[in-house]
């Protein structure tokens, strides 16, 4: 019989600070030799990008790396030797540990990040003595989890110059329809299958799932429009549900997830823009300017965009994650467009 004891983190694991590198002073890699830079984000294991090997040697993979500012609290196991910005920590277990146990450390980890909700305050001390269970549950060993890897190749192998023909400005009204946010309140509303996109930076913008016919279909960009996350731009590849704090934008052209990205890149350098006091509003929306590659009568070049995402590393996970009908796509490599 399972006991509900705890233990501190720090009995479980080594743990210490990683590499506090800084990323405008590392190389680009040279090829495909890369090594991974984890960094404070959220999503893809807080990795931001691969940089070039150093005369140190890399964290090995199957390591947890947790981030104690930024996006607090979000924890990984690593799947490719890595290198890490400031303020993360990495864990190395004290005992020989399977992933799926790994992963279940790193959910106990980040349930407690609303310890961490005061503006400011960060992990730094108090992550050592964190305290987690001592026993692993009988169910953690039961579920179908599978280390996967994320596939670092392109999807394409030509070498795309996205600067090769003109670019020229465009309003988003003039490519999208953008649409307020609709669904039902999180708490009158039992847990279900539809996606629940909120103004959050997390986990593709998804809150929760509810038992609600979806109000938005798949295919479009979810974009926050205010709060700590406005800004924050998710494609959304099946219908979902969402809140006033969001706005949806419908293309007007046929797009499909390597475009989108495109965009969803473009919507993010928006944000600091605004804040608390000004919200990217729908009206400001259609009147913000961005610019594309265009073709030779000066319209959009979707074509070499796509070709573009498509020559980028990883931009074969994001096409086999379509395939599988996942809904977590991999930013990594966008991130350095």
């Amino acid at each position: 019989m399972m006991t509900n004891s705890k233990t501190e983190l720090n009995t479980i694991f080594d743990i210490e600070y990683g590499n506090q590198y800084d990323l405008n002073k590392m190389k680009e890699p040279v090829g495909s030799t890369g090594v991974a830079f984890v960094s404070r984000r959220s999503g893809d294991l807080g990795v931001k990008t691969f940089v070039e090997k150093t005369e140190e040697e890399p964290y090995s993979e199957g390591l947890i790396t947790v981030a104690l500012g930024g996006s607090i609290l979000t924890t990984s196991v690593q799947q490719f030797p890595f290198y890490t910005a400031q303020n993360i920590k990495v864990l190395k277990p004290k005992r020989e540990m399977s992933f799926r146990e790994k992963v279940f450390y790193c959910m106990c980890i980040e349930k407690n990040k609303y310890r961490y909700s005061t503006m400011g305050r960060e992990a730094n001390r108090s992550l050592n003595k964190l305290k987690v269970p001592d026993v692993i549950p009988s169910w953690v060993k039961d579920i179908e989890l599978e280390n996967q890897k994320l596939n670092k190749r392109p999807l394409i192998d030509d070498d795309i110059d996205i600067y090769s023909v003109p670019w020229e400005e465009f309003y988003y009204k003039e490519l999208f329809e953008i649409n307020t946010g609709k669904g039902p309140r999180i708490r009158d509303t039992p847990a279900g299958d539809t996606p629940m996109v909120t103004a959050t930076t997390d986990n593709n913008g998804i809150n929760t799932f509810l038992d609600h016919e979806p109000m938005h279909p798949g295919g479009v960009i979810s974009v926050a429009r205010n709060g700590n996350g406005v800004g924050a731009a998710f494609y959304q590849p099946t219908p979902f549900c969402s809140n006033e704090d969001v706005r949806v934008f419908t293309p007007k052209f046929d797009m499909d997830v390597f475009i989108a990205l495109f965009f969803v890149t473009l919507i993010r350098q928006e944000k600091y823009r605004f804040n608390y006091g000004r919200k990217w509003g729908t009206r400001r929306m259609k009147k913000t300017k961005f610019e594309l590659p265009v073709t030779a009568n000066g319209k959009p070049h979707f074509e070499l965009i796509r070709k573009y995402i498509q020559s980028l590393n990883f931009s074969r996970s994001i096409s086999e994650s379509m395939e599988t009908e996942e809904s977590q796509l991999t930013q990594q490599s966008i991130d350095q467009f």
